[in-house]
C-alpha cells in the first residue's frame, strides 16, 4: 500500500505560486472563489492559473454556499476541476457541479463526523478543519484526536499546518492528504516559495518513516 501523502497547497493567486507550488510537490493547488476571502480570485483569473497546472496535477475550486450557476460556471470553464465545499451545502446540493468533490468538516468535540461521513458517502474526501467563527479553519489546529479512527473515507487534514507540526500531523493521523494555506505565505494570498518546499519536504520525510516503520 502507498504511503505517499498528498499534498494540496491552497489559496493561489499568483502565477508564480502556482509554477512554484508544482515544483515543490504539490498534488493540487486550491482556487478560492468564495468572494468574503482575502484570497479570492474571480473565474477568469482562476481559469488562468489552473491552464499553468501541468498534468496530474489538480485544480481543486473552494467554494462556500455558492449558487448552482456559480459552481456550473466554474466546472465549465475549467477541465478537471475538483469541487470543495466549505459552506452548509447539503449533498444534494453538492452533487449538482457533477463532479467529485470534497466536503470540509468543522471539527468540535461534539460533532459526529462518522455521521456526517455517512451524509456525504459519495464524496470523494472530507477535508477536516478547525472550527472558528466564519467559514474555513482561520490557520487554527484543531485537536486530531477528534478524529475517529474508523472513518473509512480519504481523510484531508487541513487547519494550520506548516512545515513544523505537519509531520507529526502526518505521523499521527496518517489522512490520505494534507491542505496548507497560511502555514506557506508571506502575506493572504502570496506564497512563499521557500515555505511551500520546506511544507512538502516535512511531508516527505513523515512519509519516509511511515515506510520504514513497522506495521
Amino acid at each position: 500500500m502507498s504511503t505517499r501523502t498528498r499534498i494540496k497547497i491552497c489559496g493561489l493567486t499568483r502565477e508564480a505560486d502556482v509554477l512554484e507550488a508544482v515544483k515543490a510537490g504539490a498534488d493540487a493547488i486550491g482556487l478560492v472563489f468564495y468572494e468574503r476571502s482575502p484570497r479570492h480570485v474571480n473565474l477568469a483569473r482562476a481559469a488562468e492559473l489552473a491552464r499553468l497546472l501541468p498534468p496530474f496535477v489538480t485544480p481543486v475550486g473552494l467554494f462556500v454556499n455558492a449558487s448552482k450557476e456559480q459552481v456550473a460556471e466554474a466546472v465549465a470553464a475549467i477541465p478537471h476541476l475538483l469541487l470543495q465545499f466549505h459552506g452548509d451545502e447539503t449533498p444534494e446540493q453538492c452533487r449538482h457541479g457533477g463532479r467529485p468533490y470534497l466536503r470540509a468538516a468543522r471539527m468540535t468535540p461534539d460533532f459526529n463526523l462518522l455521521d456526517f461521513a455517512h451524509q456525504f458517502h459519495d464524496a470523494a474526501g472530507l477535508l477536516l478543519d478547525a472550527h472558528v467563527e466564519g467559514y474555513g479553519g482561520g490557520g487554527k489546529v484543531f485537536d486530531w484526536s477528534l478524529i475517529p479512527a474508523n472513518v473509512h473515507y480519504p481523510v484531508v487534514l487541513s487547519g494550520g499546518l506548516h512545515a513544523q507540526n505537519v509531520l507529526t500531523g502526518v505521523l499521527q493521523v496518517r489522512p490520505w492528504a494534507v491542505d496548507v494555506s497560511s502555514g506557506v505565505e508571506a502575506g493572504k494570498g502570496l506564497k512563499d516559495a521557500e515555505l511551500m518546499r520546506q511544507f512538502c519536504a516535512a511531508v516527505r520525510e513523515a512519509d519516509a518513516r511511515v515506510a520504514a516503520s513497522p506495521t
